[in-house]
């Protein structure tokens, strides 16, 4: 567990330590949406029964927030041990890949909840309720950021350039993230859309979050809880495999 540890700790300081650029300038960018969304269709847009649009729009932002830095806090640790060089550190020592893995992971968890608290605490004022589910909003937070972590190891494994690393997230991440039900309901999408949706893992994400704090949702916790577990477990198994492998690490 020595390296695990020690693993762990440097992820953490390696974030910690420019926290105003990982942990603030992310919830100010969130504070941004809120203000800017809240302000344009609070008086328009109301996307369940008795819930305001600027109590609706602060967990999925949170989620997003939450999603977005996972991913970001793995890959863009690898990849720059990747191209400095210092990877050779990480893999000299005779550390597991399992312990690899958990260290990028926890780390990116961290990160995301850290991100996702602080988020919550500058929208509180906007009017957010206490929650009503709070063990489903810590499942899905904690799966959440889970799923987007072992997403951001794949990246910066596969990445051989910040070019590449950059793509992956333009593409990828960022589609599925604003295309997930942050700002609106699914339901006030036409049946095509709807439907293109419900193939979008981070919607079940935000959608679970969310019935965290209103006891409401587009579709039933228990799917969402299923579908964010399954590609949790996925990822990590596959992930793990890559590490044991070598694949683009020590090959």
């Amino acid at each position: 567990m020595y390296g695990f540890i020690t693993l762990f700790k440097k992820e953490i300081l390696r974030f910690w330590k420019v926290g105003f650029q990982t942990v603030m300038a992310p919830v100010l960018t969130a504070l941004l949406y809120q203000m800017i969304f809240s302000h344009v269709l609070s008086q328009h847009v109301e996307a369940y029964p008795g819930v305001s649009y600027t109590a609706f729009l602060i967990p999925g932002l949170a989620m997003m927030s939450m999603a977005q830095n996972a991913f970001a806090n793995s890959s863009s640790s690898l990849i720059q041990s990747k191209i400095t060089g210092n990877i050779v550190f990480l893999l000299l020592p005779p550390i597991s890949a399992p312990a690899f893995f958990g260290a990028y992971l926890l780390a990116s968890i961290v990160r995301g909840l850290v991100v996702g608290a602080g988020v919550l605490l500058v929208t509180a004022w906007f009017g957010l309720p206490l929650p009503a589910q709070p063990l489903w909003l810590l499942a899905f937070a904690v799966l959440g950021c889970g799923v987007l972590g072992a997403l951001g190891i794949m990246a910066g494994i596969w990445a051989d350039k910040f070019d590449q690393l950059a793509a992956f997230q333009n593409f990828l991440i960022m589609p599925l993230t604003f295309l997930s039900g942050v700002f609106y309901s699914i339901n006030s999408l036409p049946p095509l859309w709807r439907g293109v949706s419900h193939l979008n893992p981070v919607f079940y994400m935000i959608d679970g979050f969310r019935y965290g704090f209103f006891g409401q949702a587009d579709v039933s916790p228990w799917l969402s809880l299923a579908v964010v577990g399954g590609c949790f477990v996925a990822l990590s198994a596959w992930v793990m495999r890559l590490i044991a492998s070598g694949y683009k690490l020590r090959h």
